[in-house]
């Protein structure tokens, strides 16, 4: 029997955990997508992204008792299950990812001039997410995963927190860090841009462009 569509992630585990391979299915379709994007973002790898995905599954029906909703939701357990997997495999592969990455940034705001119908148009903005997928990529793993989770994911502070298995306050202070950092590399890129094509103004600020990157999310 199909569970029904509004089930929630909790339901849906358990009665996955009781052998409904339906329920099973649902959680899948409904929670894959979101883990291989975390692991693709967190690594720059869709071999590993892929990888991660049935290994978190896997672990899911082995181990889903383990699920407590009073630390976070459903989503916050699975990332969780990803973020160890991806973090062991930084540990057998350390070059797997640029961690200290010198790629050039764009200001995010920039998107918002991109005409959809303007096929030019849509390759500069195709080069612009890319940009910043690097600087995302090019940050340390600890502050990578809490933009990846927070500004990405969309999660809660709250669930990011259970996911990293930290307090709240230290998932705020990471975040700050991150989008500062982040900032200091798109204007870094965008100076260098501006100074190889001879003159222009250099500027840009990590709010914008971040809430631009949802766009590759």
């Amino acid at each position: 029997m199909t569970p029904p569509t509004n089930s929630s992630d909790a339901e849906l585990l358990r009665l996955a955990l009781a052998g409904d391979e339906a329920a099973f299915t649902s959680l899948f379709r409904r929670r894959q997508a979101g883990v291989y994007r975390f692991a693709l973002h967190m690594s720059g790898s869709e071999a590993l992204a892929e990888d991660v995905v049935q290994e978190v599954f896997i672990v899911l029906i082995r181990d889903g008792r383990n699920f407590d909703p009073a630390r976070g939701s459903v989503a916050a357990y699975l990332y969780g299950i990803a973020r160890n997997h991806v973090l062991r495999a930084f540990e057998r592969e350390r070059g797997i990812v640029p961690l200290a990455h010198d790629g050039d940034g764009e200001e995010g705001a920039a998107f918002d001039l991109v005409s959809a119908d303007d096929p030019l148009g849509e390759l500069t903005r195709g080069e612009m997410i890319e940009k910043l997928r690097q600087a995302v990529l090019a940050l340390p793993a600890h502050y990578r995963e809490v933009v990846v989770l927070c500004e990405l994911q969309e999660l809660s502070y709250a669930d990011a927190a259970a996911a990293l298995d930290c307090a709240v306050g230290t998932v705020r202070s990471r975040l700050h860090r991150a989008r500062a950092m982040l900032a200091a590399k798109l204007r870094d890129g965008r100076r260098r841009e501006e100074a190889a094509r001879e003159g222009g103004a250099a500027g840009g600020g990590p709010p914008q462009a971040l809430r631009t990157a949802r766009c590759f999310a």
